[in-house]
């Protein structure tokens, strides 16, 4: 397995630790109705949540972008390395999401998005 698919493997499951972070150590979380337990939450656990939803939704544009230059036989080791950037992008992402860092939030964010863009036009020459 290449390091790109390694890479959609962390990605996928960057949504789940954000939901992680969002309910760690609370002691009143209710797991029968986790949705609205999330909804009256704020600082940190809201930012996480949030974070967890923007990952879902990174997380399918990047792997659509991923699987279009893996059928079109793009170089697998610079998909190796896109994919490398995007990752530590999205985790720089989640952190400044969580720390309330807004300006850098949307700086990594651009960064992943231009690299997903940068994957998907590597697999159409």
């Amino acid at each position: 397995m290449t390091i790109a698919m390694w890479c959609l493997m962390i990605t996928g499951l960057m949504p789940i630790v954000c939901a992680g972070i969002s309910k760690w150590g609370a002691s009143d979380y209710d797991n029968r109705a986790p949705r609205e337990w999330l909804a009256r939450q704020e600082g940190f656990r809201r930012r996480a949540n949030a974070a967890q939803a923007n990952c879902w939704e990174a997380f399918i544009w990047f792997g659509i972008a991923m699987t279009m230059a893996m059928f079109n036989k793009a170089d697998p080791g610079k998909l190796d390395s896109l994919a490398i950037f995007f990752v530590v992008a999205r985790i720089l992402y989640v952190a400044f999401y969580v720390a309330d860092k807004s300006s850098l939030r949307s700086l990594a964010w651009l960064a992943g998005l231009i690299t997903t863009l940068t994957v998907f036009a590597s697999g159409a020459g």
